[in-house]
Formats: structure tokens, sequence, C-alpha cells
């Protein structure tokens, strides 16, 4: 384990904390975040990733500055699922565009909290257990199976366990109320749609997490690099899918750069536990390595994806609009049909009177 001094880790709660608050302050009127407002955040989150990676750098060594890298950049690739389930969750409960930065807001502060529980957790299991890395390795190659058969989008927001606990709990009604939580029907509070969807989003974290614990793990089992690199791959997320909310369907290459980045975490666990349990002959894959890996790997990915467009890629356009209606912006006139298709639309498009998942 590396000896983190205490000022590190405060000044990592410190940035967490007033990064969060001047994101919520910012954001504190509900409005539809435009592309160059979106890039413009993204821009400063990966900004300050960088600079406290190269805190950790001159801190703590090039080991530790390399693992953290590679963590975050791991982080930030398999994030890209997530972004499609925020899409696939916003238009399910059909979500107006001008709320869905505050229900992303909650969701990273309940990811912030359960990552590092997780986390935390998955560190104390490998340092005591080596063997349990063969079993990550294992989820891992089930992930990449999942991915390549298409299994992944299984995701459904209204069966979520959330979603039918809140239920449970309190009753949600079935239109919003502009931007909040609970409003008072008949001297009772009862929660709004909009609670639902942050549940659904914490529910996505969680089966994410199944993903994303076991692949960092395998990049360090340092509880301070796994958990600053998790936290500013998550803090960048919503600016991150507000930026590309309309293009995620042309980076359809990505998935299966994904399943390779999976897959070579996979093996580099196996190697692992193997030259812990087996042999120290056994050779382990550097932190340099896997970085590069994971960058080619995305490179190529994206590169493939604006070279051959999905249209070319397999000839069918049905059900998602197509790469053009994708493409298009908010003011083109598109026919109803492409917008009823495109997630991105659909979440634009304003509540109902009911809900498809109101029981």
């Amino acid at each position: 384990m590396l000896d983190v001094p205490f000022w590190l880790w405060t000044a990592f709660a410190a940035i967490v904390v007033v990064s969060l608050v001047v994101d919520l302050l910012a954001h504190r009127s509900a409005h539809v975040i435009g592309f160059k407002e979106a890039a413009a955040w993204s821009g400063l989150w990966v900004g300050l990733a960088l600079v406290f990676g190269a805190v950790v750098f001159l801190v703590l060594g090039t080991t530790a500055g390399t693992e953290y890298t590679t963590a975050w950049l791991l982080e930030k690739s398999l994030s890209v699922d997530n972004l499609f389930v925020f899409a696939l969750i916003f238009a399910y409960f059909k979500v107006p565009r001008a709320y869905q930065h505050r229900v992303l807001f909650f969701g990273v502060i309940g990811a912030l909290v359960f990552r590092g529980v997780f986390l935390a957790a998955g560190v104390a299991v490998v340092s005591r257990f080596t063997a349990v890395l063969f079993v990550f390795a294992a989820i891992l190659f089930w992930s990449v199976y999942k991915i390549l058969k298409g299994e992944e989008e299984s995701f459904d927001p209204g069966r979520s366990f959330a979603v039918r606990l809140l239920r449970k709990v309190i009753p949600v009604r079935d239109t919003y109320e502009g931007h909040k939580f609970f409003v008072k029907e008949a001297g009772k509070h009862v929660a709004t749609p909009l609670l639902a969807v942050v549940a659904a989003i914490e529910a996505a974290d969680l089966i994410f997490a199944v993903d994303s614990v076991p692949a960092v793990l395998a990049v360090s089992d340092d509880t301070f690099i796994v958990y600053t690199s998790n936290a500013f791959a998550i803090l960048g997320l919503r600016a991150l899918y507000f930026m590309l909310s309309g293009l995620l369907d042309r980076f359809h290459y990505l998935s299966k750069g994904l399943a390779i980045i999976l897959g070579f975490i996979g093996v580099k666990l196996i190697l692992q536990a193997m030259h812990k349990l087996v042999s120290p002959s056994v050779p382990e894959i550097p932190s340099p390595v896997s970085l590069a890996v994971i960058v080619v790997v995305l490179a190529a990915s994206v590169f493939l994806s604006l070279r051959r467009p999905a249209e070319a890629a397999d000839g069918n356009t049905e059900g998602d609009g197509g790469a053009e209606g994708e493409g298009s912006t908010e003011g083109d006139a598109d026919d109803s049909a492409e917008k009823a298709d495109d997630p991105a639309e659909k979440a634009a498009a304003p509540p109902p009177e009911g809900r498809r998942d109101s029981q």
C-alpha cells in the first residue's frame, strides 16, 4: 500500500466537495445544456483529473502516477456504457432535458458513495484472498461475452429493483412538477417521477460497478489510487453525457473496443494471480503497457466508428433512426418518426399525462 500523506487525501476531498458545490450553483436553475456548455464543463473535469494525476506523479512517484492515469482512463472508457443507459432511462421516463442535469448530479453523488464502499471492500478482499482475482477475471470475461453477444443493453429502468423498492416505500405520481423530487398531495408527501429516475440511475451504476471494480483492481490494489481515479472519472460523466448525447450511436465500435479492453484486463488479472499464487516467474503486465493498450484500443474504436458509420457497417437503420438521425441538431426539422426513435429526442419530449411504467 502507498504511504499517502494525509494532506493529499484532504486535498482530494476538498476538490471533490468544492467542485460539486460549484457545479450545483452553476446549474441551480433548470435549463437545457447545449454542446458548448457541456464541452466546457467536460474540459474542466478532465483538466482537474489530469492536474491531480500530475500531483500524484510528483508526490507518490512514477508508478503510482501511471496507475492513477491508467485507472482513470479505464474507468472513463467503461463509462461510455453508462451514457447509453442514461439515454435509455431518460427516454423511458420521458425526462425533460432541462431536468436531466439535476438527476445526474444526485446520481453522481450516490455513485461516489457506492463506488467508495465497493472499492474499499474489493481492496480488502484482494489483499487477503489473492485467488479472488480469478473470480474477477471470470466476471470480466462474462462481460466480454455479453457485449459481443449484444446483451449488455438489457437494462430495464422500470423493472429495476431500486425503482420497484421506491414505489413500495412512497407513492410515485405520474407527472413531473418542475425539478422537484417530492410534492404534497392531499396532505401527504408523494414522489415525482424525477426521484424514480434517480433511483434507476443508481441501480444502473450498481450494475456497472460489477465490471468497473474488478477492472480497476487489476490496475492497482491501493485504495487511494483506485478511488481517486474512479471519482474523477465519475465527476465528468454528466458533462460527457450532454456533450455526446446526440452522437452516441455514431461510436458504434466503442462497445467492441470495450470488450477488447475488458478481455485484456481479465488476462492481466489472471497473470497477477498466477504470479502471486503459482510462481514469481509468471510475468505480469506492467501499468505502462496497460495504459498504452487502453489508449490505442479507444483511439482505434473512435477512428473506425467515424471512418465507417453504422449504416455502412450493418446496413440497418431501423430502430434507432440511423447515423443521420443521431447527427441532426436540435433545431433540425426531422420528421416525427425519426425523433421517436432517437433516445435523445425522446428524453427531450415534454412529460405526458401518464408514464409507461405507472402501475
